[in-house]
């Protein structure tokens, strides 16, 4: 079947779903979407909780994450045209949201995620859920790179693909997480 008399539509399950949150978008998420690439037709990257920024665990805004996303993706040479990145509101996690996410994306068969209560919620909703393969987990944390920043410890950069850094630098990311954490907004206990 011809899309728009172009390609071909590719079926859903050839089509995997990505969740998280990319703040920020680090070489634990960018493993996750090259590995994902190298077994699924298309990728649905779904950046999560993305009505919420300028929080200690939220700092960077949705479009700022997709901007990660877009740029780190040409960075890599992956293929944009077999990636659809989405955003989605923050929402309650159960399996409503599941709802949510297929009402914003495009059909999928396959979840992919870390997150014990998001593979459960899928998992109860019929969808087949997978782990990918973990890289230096420990490190690759969006948290430890935010406390980095917020420490004033370079080594962030470390944890981030080129563009991710040079989007931070940009945005004056650095000196926004480090009020974030400084100014203890209620509700919010960083660590």
């Amino acid at each position: 079947m011809k899309y728009g008399g172009v390609s071909e539509m590719i079926s859903s399950d050839r089509r995997c779903l990505v969740i998280a949150r990319f703040q920020p978008l680090h070489y634990g998420h960018y493993h996750v979407i090259k590995w994902s690439l190298e077994n699924f037709d298309e990728v649905i990257i779904v950046i999560g909780m993305a009505s919420q920024s300028h929080t200690p665990e939220n700092p960077f805004t949705a479009g700022e994450r997709v901007l990660m996303v877009r740029e780190t993706l040409k960075w890599a040479k992956l293929p944009l045209d077999r990636v659809v990145t989405i955003t989605l509101p923050t929402l309650e996690v159960s399996r409503v949201a599941v709802h949510y996410v297929k009402l914003y994306s495009p059909p999928f068969s396959c979840v992919l995620t870390l997150n014990p209560l998001i593979a459960r919620i899928f998992q109860e909703e019929g969808y087949e859920v997978k782990e990918p393969p973990l890289i230096n987990r420990m490190e690759y944390r969006g948290s430890y790179i935010r406390k980095l920043m917020a420490k004033g410890d370079p080594r962030w950069r470390d944890y981030v693909p080129p563009p991710v850094a040079r989007i931070i630098d940009e945005i004056d990311g650095v000196s926004r997480v480090k009020m974030l954490y400084k100014e203890k907004i209620p509700g919010y206990y960083p660590v």
